[in-house]
């Protein structure tokens, strides 16, 4: 084998290399977090983009549709000490890929605990007969919390 067919071939190889960690394509309602050398760069929108290899890399990829969190049933006791299962479900949306990277480490986990909690509340505030009949009153109060505490996490 010729010597310079060796060095054509590596080089080859690099090149591609190089071009590979440098061309990012963000799908559409989707952000990406860029660190450069391990700190926070900047978010990467939807569409072409170009990173400068080796320095910076995609650390966290986040989807900005809405998603659904199924919230499992838990047993929850009224005020007139009655035991009652209940579950429900969440629709939460990212709306800042920086804070949901750097806010919380697990946001999905922290936001079904955090509603979790917020339902028991709610339902130890209440009479079981009046359970059905404050259902709206405590999917506002739910989210009114939800809201409060996950500004921070984006």
């Amino acid at each position: 084998m010729d010597v310079g067919f060796i060095v054509a071939a590596v080089l080859a190889i690099v090149a591609i290399v190089v071009v590979i960690k440098t061309a990012v394509v963000v799908p559409q309602q989707n952000a990406y977090i860029v660190e450069n050398l391990g700190k926070y760069s900047r978010t990467l929108n939807a569409g072409f983009n170009i990173l400068v290899p080796f320095l910076e890399r995609v650390a966290y990829r986040h989807t900005l549709k809405e998603q659904a969190i199924d919230v499992e049933e838990q047993i929850c006791i009224t005020s007139d000490n009655v035991q009652v299962g209940v579950d429900g479900v969440l629709y939460l949306q990212v709306m800042d890929a920086r804070r949901a990277s750097y806010g919380i480490g697990d946001y999905l986990f922290a936001i079904a605990q955090l509603a979790q909690t917020t339902l028991r509340s709610e339902i130890g505030k209440i009479e079981l007969d009046k359970t059905f009949e404050e259902r709206s009153h405590i999917n506002v109060r739910v989210g009114e919390e939800l809201d409060q505490a996950s500004t921070p996490w984006g």
